[in-house]
């Protein structure tokens, strides 16, 4: 296959096998002119003073809210993500171009106290070209974040969406675009290949989020090319039960954590420790929330997927483990997988080791917070964790000795707008969203201005 010669990705809707819509990949060349464009067009933008670029993502933002049955209609036949959660995602998306709409032009600079004479300055500007590649699970609000931040800055972007859903994507990069100078954003769409292309060229900064396996590859490819890399990669987030707290409100917080959107949130919960004294209880509540779960949770994304989550559960339970409610792959049309709580798990099960991503909460009993804990601190991932308790004392052990980016004590969701985490080990570096996400963007100049012969 030449340079020129296009491969196309084929989309099923993961409901029914149904062929949902054919893309073609992104050609070598193809790549190649996105990301001069981008780079042609950076200087300008850069120079476009801020409030200016705010007022464009503020149109841009309305016309992703003016869309969002659109796009939430696309995301739900690429994905099975329910109608309901897309156009949360949408909107959720919208929200966030309004943020950085607002914050790029007071992101903040320094004065520096030197000489009477002179003037001393710390001015931060944009870094140049991003590449954003981003994932399926969430691929509206995610894109959003990445892209505004990157645009409000003054930096120009190359946007890949993932090949599992192009067409929302793209069409959502679309309709920013529309409202932006050409070349500010280039969209390219394809396979990982193509995303590892797009990685290797002429960027400045590397912005994904998607596996680990391929967050490290992105990092050797930026070690040598020397762009900046901000990455958001697996997780293994624990949940921890305490003893002391109610066991059917723990069971609705599990299930909720690792049941939404079946199982495929970078923050879901992927393993859960619980104590001894509540054990019992709690997993007849679990089992009882799977089931009521079972009808209200969409596919997979597609089938590959599917082999990988249940490819981990029958491991466990070949390995011991007991399946009190799901664990088969049921007949039928489509990607579907139902909620799955396996209870006797062991920590060598890559159910409990690895990311899942799937409707699976495995369960480890412990016989007392502190083995739970530290358990649930061990292993290569450091996205999220939860902690449910009623003592503080625990509670505040937790947070800080769990070397993760983000603690929930009582909540596996929620948290005010704006926060900001660096992931930990595997789960990949640099702060992906909230304000802080503007500095990730940016580059720091000193500027020092003084008087003539002075």
């Amino acid at each position: 296959m030449t340079a020129t010669e296009e491969r196309t990705i084929v989309v099923r809707d993961p409901r029914t096998g149904e062929v949902v819509g054919r893309v073609p990949h992104a050609t070598p060349d193809r790549t190649a002119d996105a990301v001069a464009a981008a780079r042609a067009a950076a200087p300008g933008w850069a120079r476009t003073p801020a409030a200016e670029r705010g007022a464009a993502l503020h149109a841009a933002a309305a016309a992703v809210r003016a869309a969002a049955d659109e796009l939430a209609g696309l995301n739900e036949r690429e994905t099975g993500k329910p109608r309901d959660d897309a156009r949360g995602g949408v909107d959720a998306g919208a929200g966030t171009l309004v943020q950085y709409a607002e914050l790029g032009p007071v992101h903040r600079g320094r004065t520096l106290h030197g000489a009477w004479a002179a003037t001393d300055l710390m001015v931060p500007g944009p870094r140049g070209v991003v590449a954003v590649l981003t994932p399926w699970n969430d691929p509206v609000a995610v894109a959003a974040g990445l892209i505004g931040a990157a645009l409000a800055t003054g930096n120009t972007v190359v946007h890949k969406p993932s090949e599992r859903c192009p067409q929302t994507g793209r069409r959502f990069a679309e309709l920013v675009a529309e409202h932006l100078p050409p070349g500010v954003l280039e969209i390219v769409d394809g396979d990982g290949s193509v995303g590892a292309g797009l990685a290797a060229a002429d960027v400045d900064v590397v912005a994904h989020v998607g596996s680990t396996a391929t967050g490290r590859a992105i990092a050797e490819v930026c070690a040598r090319t020397g762009a900046h890399t901000v990455l958001e990669n697996g997780g293994n987030d624990p949940l921890l039960v305490d003893d002391g707290v109610d066991p059917a409100w723990a069971a609705e917080q599990a299930a909720l954590g690792a049941f939404a959107n079946a199982g495929q949130i970078c923050v879901s919960v992927e393993r859960v420790y619980v104590h001894a004294a509540v054990a019992p209880a709690f997993l007849d509540a679990l089992a009882g929330q799977a089931e009521a779960w079972a009808g209200r949770i969409g596919p997979l994304v597609d089938e590959r997927h599917r082999e990988h989550v249940h490819g981990h559960v029958a491991a466990a339970l070949a390995d011991g483990a007991t399946a009190l409610t799901g664990g088969a792959v049921p007949d039928g049309p489509g990607a579907f997988y139902p909620p799955t709580v396996l209870t006797g798990c062991t920590p060598g099960m890559a159910v409990l080791a690895e990311e899942t991503f799937g409707p699976v909460a495995p369960v480890r009993v412990v016989p007392d917070f502190a083995t739970g804990l530290r358990e649930a601190a061990a292993g290569r991932y450091g996205l999220a964790a939860t902690v449910l308790t009623a003592d503080m004392a625990r509670a505040q052990a937790a947070w800080r000795e769990l070397p993760v980016g983000t603690v929930k004590v009582n909540a596996v969701f929620g948290g005010a707008p704006g926060g900001a985490a660096q992931p930990r080990g595997a789960s990949g570096r640099g702060f992906g969203y909230g304000p802080e996400l503007l500095d990730e963007m940016t580059t720091t100049k000193v500027v020092h201005v003084a008087v003539p012969g002075g």
